[in-house]
């Protein structure tokens, strides 16, 4: 039998549910911004779906055949903007959500992209690097049509890396018989990518977060951190806390977790991690579950792993009183409710993880002017963009009374509706 990808999983009704569930809360977060009606009708659904089938040739000799996406959401403030993950779990409901989120992250941050997103069905742990490189070439080959520097620049996301970019850009410049390092972002710095890029969503969350210890009169030694997800954005946080003098006291991954209470050698777990593809068990330390992991007694949570992980299951026993969304839709409608009822502030993902968005946009600015960054500009330019525009959020959503989530997501829409509502709306055709 040839080796074909399973049904499409894009058309069953859970999957149809994750994307009108991630709608439901932009049409709620519009009655607390001043809009047009017609920027919302225009919001209802993406410009562009694509899916296609890329075609590998395996190490053995055998073809398979993997189904890829890439959704091109709205692009009234740049060019559509968004990561490209390899993850078995990618359907066409998951790709729209995450599209629809990082047009709204884009306009939080105010960055001059619009949103997208990309992916491919598949578990890369199965394939090797030969055959990675081969895939991601076929992603870049089936869809060369609808990329470039001004129309859409993809970036590393879940199970994707410099390496990856760094693939995808040279098929790019194959095809294109020309060299544009902008196409795409979170390249290697020795092929066009910018300084600071490797820990830009690590260290955006972590400049957030020193807002809110700043309000909070904080001392980082007595605040303890549970991280849920060992990967970049997760590993890099968890570093950047412990250097500060937090307490990180419980990380995860994928098989589950470990918990500290006197808090871990962080460095010395992403080391192990690195070289055993596992967390270790340090003396003192014990294991538990990510389940467990999310209710722990401690100050602040990351989930920074998939979407989902906080319902409303599980969000009465959140302990934590403050919730950084690293990942990307950690935390579902009714959680977001929940919590908000029991006083715990939630950071929502188009603020907290904006910094990967962010440096890329900065890799992109210097790939169109030839002017590279040192690491101190870079970082130095995205406490200034982070500090800002959680200031802007905090105040709207202390102002008017809502989640942060609602706040953020009312000044991305008001930002859009500028752009969508440039050429004229109903009012301004409308026959007297």
């Amino acid at each position: 039998m040839p080796n074909l990808p399973p049904p499409s999983s894009a058309a069953t009704s859970a999957d149809a549910d994750l994307f009108a569930r991630s709608l439901a809360r932009v049409v709620q977060a519009a009655q607390h911004a001043r809009i047009d009606p017609e920027t919302l009708l225009r919001l209802s659904a993406p410009a562009r779906t694509i899916e296609v089938s890329i075609p590998l040739r395996r190490d053995d000799g055998s073809l398979q055949v993997f189904r890829g996406y890439r959704v091109q959401y709205d692009d009234s403030r740049g060019p559509y903007k968004g990561g490209i993950r390899f993850h078995p779990r990618v359907d066409l409901a998951e790709v729209k959500s995450l599209a629809l989120w990082m047009t709204l992250k884009c306009a939080v941050v105010d960055v001059p992209f619009g949103g997208g997103k990309g992916g491919i069905e598949v578990d890369p742990r199965q394939l090797s690097t030969a055959e990675l490189e081969r895939l991601s070439r076929g992603y870049v080959r089936a869809l060369a049509d609808v990329l470039g520097v001004d129309r859409d620049v993809p970036a590393p996301d879940v199970y994707t890396n410099a390496r990856t970019m760094a693939w995808m850009a040279d098929e790019y410049r194959v095809i294109a018989r020309r060299l544009e390092p902008g196409m795409i972002t979170g390249k290697p710095v020795g092929r066009g990518g910018s300084l600071g890029r490797d820990d830009a969503t690590g260290r955006g969350g972590y400049y957030v977060l020193k807002e809110i210890e700043a309000r909070r009169g904080w001392s980082p030694a007595q605040v303890r951190v549970a991280v849920q997800g060992f990967g970049n954005a997760g590993q890099h946080i968890a570093q950047l806390l412990h250097e500060d003098g937090y307490r990180v006291v419980a990380v995860s991954d994928s098989k589950g977790g470990i918990l500290q209470p006197d808090g871990l050698d962080v460095p010395a777990v992403a080391a192990h991690k690195q070289a055993q593809h596992e967390l270790p068990l340090p003396r003192g330390a014990r294991r538990l579950g990510n389940a467990d992991l999310l209710q722990l007694e401690v100050d602040v949570l990351v989930p920074a792993a998939l979407e989902d992980q906080l319902t409303e299951h599980n969000a009465e026993q959140v302990a934590a009183k403050v919730v950084l969304e690293l990942a990307n839709g950690p935390t579902t409608g009714p959680a977001d409710a929940i919590l908000h009822r029991r006083g715990v502030l939630v950071v929502p993902d188009v603020l907290a993880n904006a910094g990967g968005v962010t440096v890329s946009w900065f890799e992109w600015l210097q790939n169109r002017t030839g002017e590279p960054w040192s690491l101190a500009q870079v970082h130095e330019r995205l406490r200034a963009c982070m500090r800002t525009q959680f200031q802007a959020v905090h105040e709207r959503a202390t102002t008017q009374g809502v989640p942060m989530r609602m706040a953020a997501y009312g000044l991305a829409l008001e930002r859009l509706d500028r752009a969508l509502g440039a050429g004229g709306t109903a009012a301004d055709f409308a026959r007297g």
